[in-house]
């Protein structure tokens, strides 16, 4: 009698679980199509009204020409040389700035909130260089490190840097004191506690910090090529602009959103397998 009923718990369980994974695509599918209609109403008015002449063409160009430049990049290449050296480029400065930016936010941010007194001498300092219009910046780091790679990481590192330090130290602040004390308590030492309490505790608030952060480096990064470089897709895009290539211009763009939608993408799958390991853990 007690193995039937473990029995028809189990496949009441199954088929609940069945339930909420037809129910969870359902929504998927929706959400996917509703995604699909927003992109065709947006772009097939753009083009429509592109080829009516009812905007001018040479000034918001059209998706489909839009569309063509990026091919024929990839087919014949730019003329500044093949597309993809010019995305590799653009994308290594942002993958090390971003890098660079998350390891010095993480662990500034770690120790200001711990320590009360490097947050009191330090954090004015921290405020002060935040306020700062980081774009007035790449000029300098231009004038430092040259047109190369360095200062556009340099950018990209003061772009990333200051969302993740506020994240993370804000995580570190809003542990909770309560679980600190337990683990005092049962003989963690401070090594222990950063490891099994306060860093796990931060991780939501340095993880939801990643998204943007992954942004702004690549607008760092953008931003230094745009201003003086002599590769990637922001030097292209400005190539474009002083030519009044619209259309060029907008390719770089819809190259640049790509990117940024496919680390988008990798930072949520970081974050969930983050997130689930913090609930086995606790």
């Amino acid at each position: 009698m007690q193995a039937q009923t473990m029995l028809n718990s189990q496949e009441e369980i199954m088929s609940r679980k069945k339930e909420m994974r037809a129910k969870a695509a359902k929504i998927k599918m929706r959400n996917l199509a509703l995604q699909i209609i927003v992109f065709i109403a947006i772009f097939g008015s753009w083009e429509i009204l592109s080829v009516k002449k009812i905007i001018d063409p040479f000034f918001f160009s059209s998706p489909y020409s839009i569309l063509k430049q990026i091919v024929e990049w990839f087919i014949s290449g730019t003329s500044q040389g093949p597309i993809y050296v010019h995305f590799v480029v653009t994308f290594e400065e942002t993958i090390i700035a971003f890098i660079v930016g998350v390891l010095l936010g993480v662990i500034a941010g770690y120790a200001l909130g711990r320590n009360d007194i490097l947050s009191v001498i330090f954090g004015p300092y921290i405020q002060m260089l935040n306020a700062l219009p980081r774009v007035v910046l790449a000029p300098i780091f231009i004038i430092w490190f040259g047109l190369g790679m360095p200062s556009k990481i340099a950018l990209g590192v003061t772009l990333t840097f200051f969302i993740v330090f506020f994240n993370a130290f804000q995580g570190v602040r809003e542990v909770d004191k309560n679980l600190l004390n337990n683990a005092r308590l049962l003989g963690a030492n401070k090594r222990q506690l950063a490891q099994h309490v306060i860093l796990p505790s931060a991780l939501t608030w340095i993880l939801s910090s990643l998204h943007s952060s992954f942004g702004f480096a690549l607008v760092g990064a953008v931003v230094g090529e745009f201003i003086g470089s002599t590769k990637g897709l922001g030097f292209l895009i400005a190539q474009a602009q002083g030519a009044f290539n619209t259309t060029g211009v907008f390719a770089g763009m819809v190259l640049l959103s790509v990117t940024a939608l496919a680390a988008n993408w990798a930072v949520s799958k970081l974050e969930k397998r983050f997130i689930a390991w913090r609930h086995i853990r606790q």
